[in-house]
């Protein structure tokens, strides 16, 4: 079961990152902030909406304990979102998600899970690919700027400073990721543990909602973010599935799920009108190959 979820995961985590990037706008300072508020307000009516049809008892005490994971993953995804300002999809994505090796060797070292031999080679095969892809893109980048055509990299801040944003999403999100495994296994569920997430977002989303509407005395408007919207209800989507995932198989699910980056760049390829190089695609097909190696073991 886990190998669906995951898939579900990656296809609905990269439309949120496409509708993410297409929706932030470089001059607007509190992007980032807006876009925490669409996702905590989605994240907060699922949430009503789970516990009202689905009549699970939840204990509202939860979100205290649970608060160390959520704030590890809303943290790292503050930080994607204002890096989104600085960076292209295509670079970011795959930096970020590079996270599923940072769990997986953690679960490796503490949880003591394991892996067959075939899925260590799915797994090294999916990371690897997200290294290479992030260093193709990067090379890209600079060869883009040596000709003159940096005009599309929406950037006002040095590269160094730029590529800062995802790789700290990359370390965080890696130890949320673990830290999640650890207290699914041990301490509370998984519809426990993604409501507790829920709420906690709903709470930022509301504090971010004060900030931008009495510290900068402006206007929020759903209808203004649509984009934002629509991610969100994608990162909720994912989010739901992704604990389910998370929880029935970690060490092999987290570094599958960390591929939805392959989707992020091929979305951002097709709708935001950049382009794939030869050496791309045969990396997008390696970790394909990665991916359908993890479904067999789950057949």
């Amino acid at each position: 079961m886990w190998f669906t979820l995951s898939l579900f995961t990656v296809v609905a985590w990269g439309g949120s990152d496409l509708f993410s990037k297409k929706g932030t706008r470089p001059e607007d300072k509190c992007s980032h902030l807006k876009l925490v508020i669409t996702v905590g307000t989605v994240m907060l009516i699922h949430a009503v909406v789970y516990l009202a049809v689905s009549g699970v008892r939840y204990d509202p005490r939860s979100i205290i304990r649970y608060f160390p994971v959520s704030a590890m993953y809303i943290l790292s995804m503050v930080i994607g979102y204002a890096g989104l300002r600085y960076i292209r999809l295509s670079v970011s994505s795959p930096i970020c998600n590079s996270s599923g090796a940072v769990t997986a060797l953690l679960c490796f070292a503490v949880l003591g899970q394991t892996m067959e031999f075939l899925q260590f080679i799915g797994v090294f095969l999916i990371c690897l690919g997200i290294l290479l892809l992030s260093v193709f893109e990067k090379r890209g980048e600079e060869k883009e700027k040596a000709a003159g055509n940096a005009g599309e990299i929406e950037r006002s801040t040095p590269g160094v400073i730029a590529i800062l944003f995802p790789i700290l999403y990359c370390v965080i999100d890696g130890m949320g990721s673990f830290m999640d495994a650890l207290f699914l296994e041990r301490i509370m569920d998984e519809a426990e543990a993604n409501l507790s997430y829920e709420f906690t977002f709903a709470v930022c989303a509301f504090f971010s909602w004060l900030y931008i509407r009495f510290k900068k005395r402006e206007r929020f408007s759903y209808f203004r973010q649509k984009d934002f919207c629509l991610a969100a209800i994608c990162e909720t989507a994912g989010q739901f599935s992704y604990i389910y995932a998370l929880g029935d198989n970690a060490v092999v699910a987290a570094p599958m799920i960390a591929s939805y980056s392959i989707f992020s760049v091929v979305l951002s390829r097709i709708f935001l009108k950049e382009k794939l190089k030869n050496a791309q695609y045969a990396v997008i097909a390696m970790v394909m190959i990665g991916i359908a190696i993890l479904g067999f073991f789950d057949s």
